[in-house]
């Protein structure tokens, strides 16, 4: 049996100066890194700088405390959300950010019914082109924050008629719940200058803008335009509001 006392004293020496706790608007957001994560992007090595975070209902700066809580949470059957840094994020004149929320079909399995992994995989390779910026991942807006069950029910909803707003509508959501407070608050830990934001999304802007962040401005990220997505970005832009660029649909 392991001796967790043992275990914990030794993780709190190597971990004391690795984890963060910040102020969240319930609770508190526990900050762990920087983890060196070499990671392949187009066939390239390039190394970033990892982050998770998670966020408590409790209040405490004791990491012991924090780490005897978590050895017994099951936090296997949750998602936590993260950042991968690159360059000197805290002090280069110039940085690009995207907030980019989880997509497990997108990310994970390629699937062409959105424009996700593309705007993932594109997104990291433009903060190494930049030489400075932050991907931060959110892992609890999957489906714009109604779960990935109810994207499945939703998927099905679309199949049958439905453009993505109305099949969330009809699933008793709205068309995107998604906060970014915890987000924000982990971007003030690890830069205080100014950000230019990659998003089609005006609604990211506005939430970096009302949060009092200095935004130098927006760079949009359209792209991997197929048959299979084209009515699902178009619905992004007459109901959701993004911002569309010329020459991006297949019969602009």
């Amino acid at each position: 049996m392991v001796n967790m006392q043992t275990v914990t004293n030794d993780a709190i020496k190597v971990l004391k100066d690795k984890i963060k706790v910040l102020k969240a608007a319930e609770g508190s957001i526990y900050l762990v890194g920087p983890i060196k994560l070499p990671v392949n992007l187009h066939g390239e090595t390039v190394n970033f700088q990892w982050y998770c975070w998670l966020n408590s209902k409790e209040e405490t700066e004791d990491i012991g405390q924090i780490i005897d809580n978590l050895s017994s949470a099951n936090l296997a059957e949750y998602q936590q959300s993260s950042v991968l840094v690159y360059g000197d994020f805290q002090n280069n004149e110039e940085a690009l950010i995207r907030m980019h929320s989880i997509c497990h079909t997108g990310d994970i399995f390629g699937s062409k019914r959105c424009d996700c992994g593309y705007q993932l995989k594109q997104s990291m390779q433009m903060i190494v082109d930049n030489g400075s910026g932050a991907l931060f991942y959110l892992a609890n807006h999957e489906g714009r924050g109604i779960g990935l069950f109810s994207k499945a029910m939703a998927y099905i909803l679309q199949e049958n008629g439905s453009d993505t707003v109305e099949a969330n509508e009809k699933l008793g959501f709205v068309d995107d719940s998604r906060n970014y407070s915890d987000a924000i608050e982990v971007l003030k830990a690890l830069r205080s200058k100014p950000v230019t934001l990659i998003t089609n999304n005006p609604k990211k802007l506005k939430a970096l803008k009302d949060a009092g962040l200095p935004v130098s401005g927006r760079t949009p990220l359209w792209g991997d335009v197929s048959e299979y997505n084209e009515r699902y970005l178009q619905t992004k832009i007459r109901r959701s509001g993004h911002l569309e660029e010329a020459g991006t649909f297949l019969h602009d």
